[in-house]
């Protein structure tokens, strides 16, 4: 459970927030502490860049794209947004050149994302500036709008309508989990904060990334999508930390799974003092379980490109291949006759024909009691990087 520190300053203020320490922001922590969880999270990643070195150019670039992905995709979820999964996949392959098929139509709202997550990314080494940070603002909110609310799009906010507020609860229940410093503070902290982002000093870099998120979301100086660009901060922190710009994990698909114990964790920390070790520790504990799973999807990768070897040998239509890859990628719900042919916009003798071309090769069997319950499944064992031929 969360509880407030509120201190008393020699002064007689109090002090309710980290941002209203006289110290502010000389941040401290316990490095003996940290030092084995940083080393487990060190090791694993090591181990897993070695794996994604070892797959080749095309998996490693596959594993890639499903994990920027998945990085767009949860990041908005966090903030309740739901993006279109082949929208976002489509959008990504379009600007990393990848050939992919066919491609959803262009959405501006996920573009926007897309662009601001792969500057961060792509271009990790760049200085990170206000041009830049409002350059992010501007292209997640591309109308100018934020839902049915106008915003100042690309500055910091003004608090013209008072202090910037973390609130939850309905109208007569609301409940104030933090309020960041005045706006006309903003100036000189995010000033501060790019200076210290940009420097080049003993701080180990995957701490750097977790309090470079602390700190910007403490900040707050958008009035709206903080969360997502202090996720995008520490990803450039963490692409810095790996001297890499391939994604080989998502820590934003983590905390979307952790939601929240994040809120918690981050409501703790801006409560407290600047001793921010139990942030750090929280923060290195959800960056190694996002590694970890990060190898359980990689394993899938390779499940589906050893899939592809064993039936490279065998004509299949484009419908069958679009299909096949759905159900690789983890197809919810049970394959139909009926789904077939609505997902190909063919008809359902067409559809018929396709699945059963498929079980008679071997590579889908049926299952269910029969009649309206049958669907089909992929052969156990026939999970096996090329692509089979393509016939039209």
């Amino acid at each position: 459970m969360i509880r407030c520190y509120i201190q008393r300053m020699k002064r007689g203020d109090y002090i309710k927030y980290i941002w209203q320490h006289p110290e502010w922001p000389q941040w401290r922590f316990d490095a003996a502490r940290l030092s084995k969880l940083l080393s487990s999270v060190t090791l694993e990643r090591g181990r897993l860049l070695g794996r994604m070195q070892a797959m080749g150019f095309k998996l490693a670039e596959e594993t890639t794209l499903r994990m920027l992905t998945e990085d767009v995709i949860k990041s908005s979820e966090i903030e309740g947004e739901k993006l279109d999964k082949a929208s976002v996949r489509s959008s990504l392959a379009r600007r990393l050149g990848m050939d992919i098929g066919a491609l959803a139509p262009a959405d501006r709202h996920v573009d926007g994302v897309v662009e601001m997550v792969l500057d961060a990314t792509q271009r990790y080494e760049q200085p990170l500036s206000k041009e830049r940070l409002s350059g992010w603002h501007a292209a997640l909110f591309p109308t100018g709008y934020s839902g049915l609310s106008k915003i100042g799009v690309g500055i910091y906010r003004t608090d013209v309508d008072g202090p910037m507020q973390v609130v939850s609860g309905g109208i007569g229940r609301e409940k104030v989990h933090f309020e960041a410093p005045p706006a006309e503070r903003l100036e000189q902290e995010m000033m501060r904060f790019l200076d210290w982002f940009n420097q080049t000093h003993g701080l180990d870099p995957t701490l750097k990334a977790g309090l470079a998120h602390l700190w910007f979301v403490t900040l707050h100086p958008f009035e709206d999508g903080n969360g997502r660009i202090g996720r995008a901060v520490c990803d450039m922190a963490l692409a810095r930390a790996d001297g890499s710009s391939h994604r080989f994990y998502s820590l934003s698909a983590q905390i979307q799974r952790e939601r929240k114990v994040y809120y918690d964790a981050l409501e703790f920390a801006q409560k407290g003092t600047l001793d921010v070790t139990g942030w750090l520790e929280w923060f290195l504990d959800c960056l190694l379980r996002a590694i970890l799973d990060a190898g359980e999807q990689m394993e899938s990768v390779m499940i589906k490109a050893a899939f592809w070897r064993h039936w490279s040998g065998t004509s299949m239509n484009v419908r069958q291949v679009k299909m096949l890859n759905k159900m690789l990628d983890g197809f919810e719900g049970h394959l139909t006759n009926k789904k077939w042919a609505s997902m190909n916009q063919c008809s359902p003798d067409t559809a018929l024909r396709d699945i059963r071309e498929l079980v008679e090769h071997g590579v889908l069997a049926s299952a269910g009691a029969g009649g309206r319950s049958t669907h089909y499944v992929l052969c156990e064992g026939e999970i096996r990087d090329p692509v089979p031929s393509v016939r039209t």
